[in-house]
Order: C-alpha cells, then structure tokens, then sequence
C-alpha cells in the first residue's frame, strides 16, 4: 500500500517512513497545544522507565525544543531494570538529555519483588503492579517538587484500557482522574502530570521506536503476569481487528462526558501525617504498605 502522502511504501498508519514520523510528532504537538498541557518556558519532568513508551516520549519533547529531564525510578527488578537503566543511559547520553535516577533499594531498604513476597507472606493481597505504581507515583512527586510538571508515557491503548477497567470496577472516581491532564493542578505538594502520547496508538509508538533504533526492551515487566489490564487490552485490540476506530471512540466518549465533569470539580489534596505527602486520607498508601510491610 503506497503512503497517503506519496508513492513511497506505507509502514504504519497509511504513511511511509519520513511522513509517519512527522505525522507522530505532529500528533504531540497537536496534543500539547490543543490541551494546554505545557509551553517551552516550563521544567518538564519526563517519567521515563527504559521501555518504548517513555523513550520515545523524552526524545519528541527534547526533538521540539522542550526543556525536558529525564526521570526514572528503578525498582530493582533483577536484569530486567538494569538492562533498561542501561538502556535509559545510553540514549540520554547520545542525546545530552539529564538524567535522574532514584531506586526502591536506597528509598524504601527492599527491591519490588522483596515487598511483595513478605506482604504475601503476612497475608496482604497486593499485586507487584498495585505496589510499584504506588511506591512509583510517590516517589516521581517526591523528586520533581523543582519541576513544573511531569509527563509520563501514556499512549491511546492505555488509556481506553484503563477508562474500560474503571467501568467494570464501577470506580467513576478514579475514572474522572485520566485524561491528558490528570489529578490537580500543581500545588506545593502535587506536581500535575500530562500525557503528551494520549492520542498515539501503542503500534505508532513501537514503530517510532523501531524507525529510530532506540536500545529499549520490548518485552513486559517480568512481575506483570496475570495483570488485570491485560484481559482489556486483549478484548479491545481484537475488536480492532473489525473495529479500527475502537480504541479512538472509548476515548472520545471519555472526554466527552467524564473528563468535562472532572475539569470542573474541585479536589482537596491533603497531606499524610506520617510523611508529609500529599494524600486524600491522614495516612498515604506508601506508608499504609510499608506499615504493612514493618509488622512484626
């Protein structure tokens, strides 16, 4: 099939290899303009993790003149966070793009996989992905207070994921929170978050990645197995089979309806009284986890 723009070979989404790049990059800067998400006077905090996602994330942002800082948070996975450090490294360096690393070990005493097996083994339910998004979240709002935001890797397939998982919960409340800006606005205690791939597909993403042969891992997380998302992300990309617009209509009828009532409400950040976080209850869940984590 020829590219919608010339006679050349599409590769991905109708466009060859120079017009899908563009058409990508195009598609953030839309994004950014068309929600406000941030101007090239702002610190940005990019949340990057050494996959497709948030790589390819900080080098559009630093590609079109952002001043963007890379940000990762190893939860001490064995090989599989060191290769993708490693990774983060390496294309950071090429691209003279800073760097900040923090890690679960020097922050917390204990690895990911560590937390998870003793709280088992004292009869908590939490999953490792329960686990690290919390500790994660936590600890990117910990080190980004000089920041003016943080933007994290969040594609289409994400987020029509995420909005149908809070459907089937009947959680309305977390479901209000997504969008291409989500949470509060920057506060002392909170730092906004945006997600500048919210309308890129998770194929445009894997494709950019590949035209451009970042070193990133593409495989999944080794303490993802049996994930509750991954049910989701089966049924809507085989309904894309038949259905391409799918994974674009889930979200249309989000910011049509949820993501408009969430603009215009008003949410009271509190603070923990252990940590001094910020938290919608006395005590945050890191604390409640590592509370949990410290019983005798």
């Amino acid at each position: 099939m020829p590219c919608k723009k010339c006679s050349k070979k599409a590769i991905c989404s109708d466009f060859c290899r120079s017009h899908f790049v563009n058409y990508i990059e195009n598609k953030v800067r839309k994004t950014i303009r068309k929600y406000k998400l941030f101007t090239k006077k702002d610190k940005i905090a990019v949340a990057v993790s050494g996959g497709k996602d948030s790589t390819v994330l900080l080098f559009i942002l630093h590609k079109l003149g952002y001043n963007v800082t890379g940000i990762t948070v190893d939860a001490k996975i064995g090989n599989y966070t060191k290769v993708n450090l490693e990774n983060l490294r390496e294309v950071c360096n090429k691209h003279e793009i800073s760097l900040k690393e923090i890690n679960f070990r020097d922050e917390f005493g204990y690895s990911l996989c560590y937390i998870r097996d003793v709280l088992k083994s004292k009869g908590y339910s939490y999953s490792s992905c329960t686990i690290c998004g919390v500790l994660r979240r936590y600890l990117l709002n910990k080190y980004s207070k000089d920041f003016d935001l943080i933007a994290t890797g969040h594609n289409l397939d994400d987020e029509a994921q995420a909005f149908l998982m809070n459907i089937f919960r009947n959680d309305v409340t977390v479901a209000k929170r997504q969008g291409p800006i989500s949470g509060v606005g920057k506060t002392d205690k909170f730092i906004r978050r945006v997600k500048p791939l919210f309308t890129v597909k998770e194929k445009e993403v894997e494709t950019y990645s590949k035209l451009h042969k970042f070193p990133v891992n593409y495989n999944e997380c080794p303490c993802c197995i049996g994930a509750y998302r991954k049910n989701f992300k089966k049924i809507l990309d085989e309904f894309e089979k038949n259905h391409p617009d799918v994974k674009y209509n889930v979200i249309n009828f989000f910011m049509n309806s949820l993501y408009t009532e969430n603009k215009q409400s008003k949410v009271n950040i509190g603070t923990c009284k252990n940590c001094g976080e910020p938290s919608s209850n006395d005590k945050c869940k890191v604390c409640i986890i590592l509370d949990n984590l410290n019983k005798e």
